[in-house]
């Protein structure tokens, strides 16, 4: 092996994301009870669970939507600067998350879009507000971005003339155009109807082609099977298991997990 091939081995295999340790609780009540994972380079992770497991929490803990009491996030190998303990601790460095944010592309259950922005003013808003890029440079990516999830004819339309399908997907060309290292998908499909739900899951399992790196919560234990690389099932704020697809789904050890797949074939 030469020095570029050791170089892409390494590269392959350095955790984008390295979450050690995490707790979080809400009040009295205990959400996350020490996590731990990390997910490579252009590795596809999906979290798996019932209702009220930890999966959201440990998502938003990732880019600091919620701080956790205990543990660390890193993103790249560089660790998010954090102060205090329990309830109480708060992000130490405004610059340093701003920037790494700046680096996560994140899809929400809503699709939050802006009502008074067009779908293309939209998607270049972050590009040109956050990261301060050229607007000709923005504009032509936004519209490619457009185009990779099936809307680009959609560009001049506002968010309430689309349907959700499509707002979902426009949704996921503006996370797409920051030139995220990771994108995090929070049941991006749990708020459509069926038909719907297919659209968007036929774009995210285009960009788990093309070998971006992604972590994503999701309800639809097929899709998480097609498209990870690994799964991990939460339970009651831990990691009750993890493997691969055919471990998780094929040869499950853990009777909760057995469970829980047994009920959600029957949804």
């Amino acid at each position: 092996m030469n020095m570029a091939q050791a170089a892409a081995a390494v590269a392959e295999k350095w955790p984008v994301v390295a979450i050690r340790d995490l707790h979080k609780s809400f009040g009295k009540l205990e959400v996350l009870k020490g996590i731990s994972f990390a997910a490579s380079e252009g590795e596809v992770v999906s979290l798996i669970g019932s209702s009220g497991s930890g999966k959201s929490t440990m998502l938003r803990c990732i880019n600091m939507l919620e701080v956790p009491d205990s543990g660390s996030v890193a993103i790249d190998g560089e660790e998010i600067k954090l102060h205090g303990a329990g309830p109480h601790r708060q992000i130490a460095d405004e610059g340093q998350i701003r920037r790494i944010r700046s680096e996560l592309g994140m899809v929400f259950q809503s699709f939050n879009l802006w009502a008074h922005l067009t779908i293309l003013e939209n998607v270049m808003e972050a590009p040109l507000i956050v990261q301060k890029r050229a607007h000709g440079e923005v504009r032509e990516e936004a519209l490619a971005m457009l185009a990779k999830v099936g809307i680009s004819e959609k560009a001049d339309a506002y968010p309430a003339q689309l349907s959700g399908g499509q707002q979902q997907r426009a949704a996921i060309a503006r996370a797409l155009c920051i030139n995220p290292r990771v994108m995090l998908f929070d049941e991006p499909t749990s708020a459509l109807d069926p038909e719907l739900e297919v659209e968007v899951l036929r774009v995210i399992k285009v960009l788990a082609d093309e070998g971006r790196t992604m972590i994503l919560v999701t309800h639809d234990m097929e899709f998480a099977r097609s498209v990870s690389d690994r799964v991990i099932f939460l339970h009651q704020g831990m990691i009750e298991e993890e493997g691969t697809p055919e471990q998780v789904f094929g040869a499950t050890k853990s009777t909760r997990l057995k469970q829980f797949l047994n009920a959600a074939s029957h949804e």
